[in-house]
């Protein structure tokens, strides 16, 4: 009777994580540990968010660094950590700034991973497969966050524009290339920056036929997606990075960042 309980138990687990294949392809978060003393790795990138008021610190192990600013490719096996933080708020919930311009960091609120092994996500879909990356999420002790993994496609989905650059997002940042510099906001006709996560100006007027170039003053990269019948995106582009759309049929167009969808703007365009 023992043993009949045993295997029975043992059907049980197996078949919760078949169920857990079935959603997720072959995108399990419960391959990756949580990378304990990541923060005595080397820490190459900090992001403030200014659209959900965090702020984020990016660490990878000394050799990956190394091996990426030496214009390597990722290694087999790399683990890149990112701490998120909640931003200290003054009495008004607005970030408070230090000397320099950007966050003060308060609580830990999460870690997120990613995690590069060969041959780990050949089950998964083409559409949204990321390479050999897989993703997972812990909270602030180190523990899985069961909410978060459940919905780990979405890292996939994020993180697929970015095939190019071997689906990182901070690259600039690992790789030592992203510009040190502040950059100016530009102005003028049919010009748009993008900063602090939000499109300046927001809403614009154009004439059909006119361009609209889009330029990004953030450490983080964005990417314009213009929404409708038919899906408009631009390059992804990187600090001090600009691009361009242009508009010949009248009417009102709305947009997001397409990394970023709580960054929105609107076009409207006139004869």
């Amino acid at each position: 009777m023992a043993n009949r309980k045993a295997i029975a138990a043992v059907a049980t687990v197996c078949i919760a994580v078949a169920a857990a294949m079935t959603v997720h392809g072959a995108a399990v978060p419960e391959k990756i540990a949580f990378p304990a003393g990541y923060e005595k790795w080397e820490r190459y990138g900090t992001v403030d968010r200014y659209d959900s008021k965090q702020y984020r610190e990016l660490y990878a192990r000394p050799e990956v660094v190394k091996a990426v600013r030496e214009g390597k490719p990722v290694p087999d096996g790399a683990v890149l950590a990112m701490a998120i933080y909640a931003a200290k708020l003054d009495d008004k919930k607005n970030p408070v700034k230090d000397a320099s311009g950007r966050f003060i960091k308060d609580k830990l609120t999460a870690v997120t991973v990613m995690e590069k092994r060969k041959g780990w996500t050949d089950g998964i879909p083409q559409d949204w497969r990321n390479g050999d990356w897989q993703y997972a999420s812990f909270t602030a002790d180190g523990k899985p966050n069961a909410k978060a993994n459940a919905n780990i496609k979405n890292c996939f989905v994020c993180h697929k524009p970015h095939e190019n650059q071997d689906f990182v997002i901070s690259l600039a940042s690992l790789s030592g290339t992203l510009p040190g510099a502040k950059v100016a906001r530009p102005k003028g006709p049919g010009i748009v920056s993008i900063g602090e996560f939000l499109f300046g100006p927001e809403r614009i007027t154009v004439k059909a036929g006119d361009t609209i170039t889009w330029t990004n003053v953030d450490d983080s990269p964005h990417q314009v997606t213009v929404q409708g019948e038919t899906t408009l995106r631009t390059p992804v582009v990187l600090k001090g990075q600009s691009t361009s759309l242009t508009f010949t049929d009248v009417g009102t167009y709305g947009y997001i960042c397409g990394l970023h969808p709580a960054m929105k703007g609107q076009i409207e365009v006139t004869k």
